[in-house]
């Protein structure tokens, strides 16, 4: 091959390549983000240390450097997340930690538990939004892991009436409610129909926490005129720092694409590691993201605001 032919070969197989190349990169970041969908852990110092994993993750490589796409100067448009943390009310691992972070969080309270009442307090005093995490039924797990006031699939309609009824009294400053482990109840129409009902009638809006890719929780709730909020990114399916950084960097690349990010992690088993990571990514990430209430997003994005026809007597 002469000069002229290998300089025009050389030419044409660098921009193949670099098409090759840019493509793999939209390839590799471009596929949308996922979230984790195991039960979330249960708050009892009892039984097993991890809940069992219905649904598997699917991850696409994340940044775990802390460089972040950069966000708008414009306040209004900064992009949000809201982090809810599960299991609180049985004085677990990790709650006064998380109740010390420098940002609005939602603390999601189990009812009928030995600090149901101190944990929901202490978190409305700190500015947090407070929840009631509604133990629901999996379709694996134990009895026991559900704590008290659960519900469950043989329950009336009367009787999962009355239990909703009664953990939204015990949860003081409850503003919405989500579900513990419930992958069972979830998909279950008749009684979400019922849960929802409720919630609304008492001024509550209901998180999916999504534990069943199945759910019915968002389409019911559109067909009552409720938000269909639901979590985006489980953080600490598995109990290590990288991990849930790992999953907290995700959550941050979910907020610049989709402008908003709902994420759910633990006290208890994951507790001190979950806090840990929270109050490194809060910092890391304070200048290019707004840490937010679940009920900020519920106001700002879905503009639904309570209309409650029975009284709360929960404040």
């Amino acid at each position: 091959m002469n000069k002229a032919g290998r300089k025009g070969w050389s030419s044409t197989w660098k921009f193949k390549m670099s098409v090759v190349l840019t493509g793999t990169i939209f390839m590799v970041y471009g596929v949308g983000l996922s979230a984790s969908s195991a039960e979330p852990h249960i708050p009892s110092g009892q039984t097993p240390e991890q809940m069992l994993t219905e649904l598997t993750s699917t991850q696409v490589p994340g940044s775990t450097s802390g460089k972040i796409s950069p966000t708008p100067t414009d306040k209004s448009q900064r992009k949000r997340i809201a982090i809810i943390i599960d299991d609180a009310g049985n004085d677990m691992k990790g709650t006064s930690e998380i109740l010390a972070t420098p940002v609005k969080l939602t603390l999601a309270v189990m009812p009928f538990l030995p600090t149901t009442k101190k944990d929901a307090i202490a978190a409305h005093e700190k500015g947090m939004d407070v929840i009631v995490h509604m133990p629901m039924e999996p379709k694996k797990g134990r009895p026991e892991w559900l704590g008290p006031g659960a519900i469950t699939s043989n329950l009336t309609d009367e009787e999962v009436r009355e239990r909703v009824e009664k953990a939204i009294d015990e949860v003081p400053y409850a503003v919405g409610m989500n579900n513990h482990m419930g992958s069972k109840i979830t998909s279950d129409k008749r009684i979400m129909s019922i849960v929802l009902d409720v919630c609304r009638e008492r001024g509550l809006f209901f998180v999916d926490s999504r534990t069943n890719f199945r759910s019915v929780v968002g389409e019911l709730a559109i067909t009552k005129n409720m938000p269909p909020v639901g979590n985006d990114i489980f953080l600490d399916d598995h109990n290590s720092k990288q991990q849930i950084r790992k999953q907290m960097d995700l959550a941050a690349q979910r907020a610049f694409d989709k402008d908003v990010c709902v994420v759910i992690g633990h006290v208890g088993h994951t507790g001190l590691n979950t806090s840990a990571i929270v109050h490194e990514s809060v910092s890391r990430l304070k200048d290019q993201i707004e840490f937010v209430g679940i009920s900020d997003l519920v106001r700002d994005v879905w503009h639904w605001q309570a209309e409650p026809k029975l009284p709360t007597d929960n404040k």
